[in-house]
């Protein structure tokens, strides 16, 4: 492990990285544009997170800014204890030392999680898919410019070039100390880490998030919320893929055909359970394992409850564990259901889409997990840290 750098050396990293990339904001989207030129274009929600625009340069450059005036996450006091012997008894925050992160055609997050995981103190070694290679590596460069120009070392953020076999043979025999693995993206990557890694993996990025109509909803709210987490961006774990409605809404066909006619705006396709089925006149679900599947895509699946006790049972039986929202004006009726909902964030009357370490507040994230250890939700800089124990004795023994 490479010793803690002085956080003023951390942030002047960080704080020249956010010029490089204003500097260099032409050349990044030209070299971005052959990745997505050799990009086959099968997936679409790949290929949009794939492309690097002006907006996607400016939530890089505001990451970097964030960052750099955020607290050190490193060296906080958690709990202070005075022994009876006299030893005084300190817990801080600490750096893990190195963290891997696997990831899929998202540019963008070779910025992001290289300034977390740097400005939290930790190594960190960057392995992107091939589909963003040309990006990724242009990005590097940039971290190891300013990294040089700093004076400090830029194996602090390195880029694994790896094949599938390649990245195998390294989970299971890591040619150097790592001590936390993260895989962001689709389901085939994060089995295929979990199955192979040899040191701790936080599972993160599947979303299958759910929303539910109570019979006590706002209709128009419902409405926009769907939409909105459908249809803004399919490439991402936040989006919405199913819909529950509570058959205790008051003519709720008449509601099924409103969203299925606002739906096909969008062109999304919508596949309903019997009942919304023959009430919106979509197609009928074959396959009762579909409730279980992220989409990334212009697709939706809607069924009816009849309870707020079925509708909580069927998320929790089916969702990925990311987010799930309750439209509903009862306020009890949501808190049960946020309460009970097990899912790494609830929410009443708002979009999935939130879930999202700079919505939340936290400047950024390396990942929204799914697990419940080590952190549960989006990773923020604050957690990439493990902890330390400092006992400060004067010659006392046990």
């Amino acid at each position: 492990m490479s010793l803690l750098l002085p956080i003023q050396k951390r942030n002047a990293v960080l704080n020249r990285m956010a010029v490089l990339l204003e500097q260099e904001r032409a050349s990044i989207k030209a070299i971005n544009q052959q990745d997505l030129n050799n990009y086959s274009g099968e997936d679409l929600a790949m290929e949009k997170r794939l492309l690097v625009d002006n907006a996607k340069i400016d939530g890089m450059i505001l990451s970097m800014q964030q960052l750099a005036s955020q607290e050190d996450p490193v060296g906080q006091i958690r709990f202070t204890f005075t022994h009876e012997n006299g030893m005084k008894v300190t817990n801080k925050t600490a750096a893990f030392g190195t963290i891997m992160i696997i990831y899929e055609s998202r540019p963008d997050v070779t910025v992001e999680a290289g300034g977390i995981a740097f400005k939290s103190g930790n190594k960190i070694l960057l392995k992107g898919g091939k589909e963003s290679l040309l990006s990724n590596l242009k990005i590097v460069s940039l971290w190891h410019q300013a990294l040089e120009e700093n004076e400090i070392d830029k194996n602090w953020v390195e880029y694994l070039n790896y094949n599938r076999v390649e990245t195998q043979a390294f989970l299971e025999n890591p040619t150097q100390k790592v001590d936390l693995i993260v895989p962001r993206g689709g389901e085939q990557l994060i089995e295929f880490t979990k199955k192979h890694a040899t040191c701790p993996v936080i599972v993160s990025g599947r979303g299958n998030n759910f929303l539910y109509i109570n019979k006590e909803a706002d209709l128009k709210k419902a409405l926009d919320i769907i939409i909105n987490g459908k249809t803004t961006n399919i490439g991402v774990c936040n989006a919405l893929d199913k819909v529950l409605i509570d058959t205790k809404l008051p003519n709720w066909q008449i509601f099924a055909a409103e969203l299925t006619a606002e739906l096909k705006k969008y062109n999304v396709e919508i596949l309903g359970d019997d009942a919304f089925a023959n009430a919106a006149q979509v197609p009928a679900i074959e396959n009762e394992e579909i409730w279980y599947e992220e989409f990334l895509n212009y697709k939706i699946v809607v069924g009816v409850v009849n309870s707020d006790e079925e509708a909580i049972e069927k998320i929790n039986k089916y969702c990925g564990g990311h987010s799930a929202t309750i439209i509903t004006q009862n306020d009890a009726a949501a808190q049960e259901f946020m309460e009970n909902v097990d899912t790494a964030a609830v929410y009443q009357n708002a979009s999935t889409r939130f879930t999202d370490g700079g919505q939340f507040g936290l400047g950024g994230e390396l990942a929204i997990s799914t697990d419940k250890l080590h952190q549960r939700g989006p990773i923020g800089l604050q957690h990439l840290v493990t902890n330390k124990w400092y006992v400060y004795g004067d010659g006392q023994i046990r």
